[in-house]
């Protein structure tokens, strides 16, 4: 049996902003492609409004890393600072991150809302888990 350390219910988080840097590096990747391209000029990203499709899913799915991974982010503190970081929790941050990886592999490729949408849903479902866990061991504490 694997003893806890204290600190397994961070990895999860530090997952997640892997995510969040890779994202960036996947847009700079894309709007450096367009600018080469020519379908937009450099100094068109100032503003920001015509983004081309293939730059903007990515833009978009950056955007919702920081919506509800910020509920997230403040559950894993909570749950680690009230000693509620077992096994149970830390499955269900890791399942909430995994879902978030492949959100974003659909939202930054076919961004086909028919596979979206429910990875969408299962992580809202998880996170709303990993609170519901975290006030059951409050109240129980």
């Amino acid at each position: 049996m694997t003893i806890m350390t204290g600190y397994e219910i961070f990895w999860p988080l530090l997952a997640h902003v892997a995510l969040v840097y890779g994202l960036y590096a996947l847009l700079g990747a894309r709007r450096a492609k367009m600018v080469r391209a020519g379908k937009i000029a450099k100094s068109d990203y100032r503003e920001n409004r015509d983004e081309p499709a293939e730059s903007l899913a990515v833009k978009n799915c950056l955007a919702n890393q920081f919506e509800l991974p910020v509920l997230f982010y403040a559950c894993c503190i909570l749950l680690y600072v009230t000693e509620a970081d077992n096994i149970v929790a830390v499955g269900l941050a890791w399942l909430f991150v995994a879902l978030r990886y492949a959100h974003a592999a659909v939202h930054v490729s076919s961004n086909d809302l028919r596979y979206r949408s429910p990875l969408f849903a299962a992580g809202y479902l998880t996170l709303a888990g990993m609170w519901l866990w975290l006030a059951a061991w409050m109240v129980m504490g």
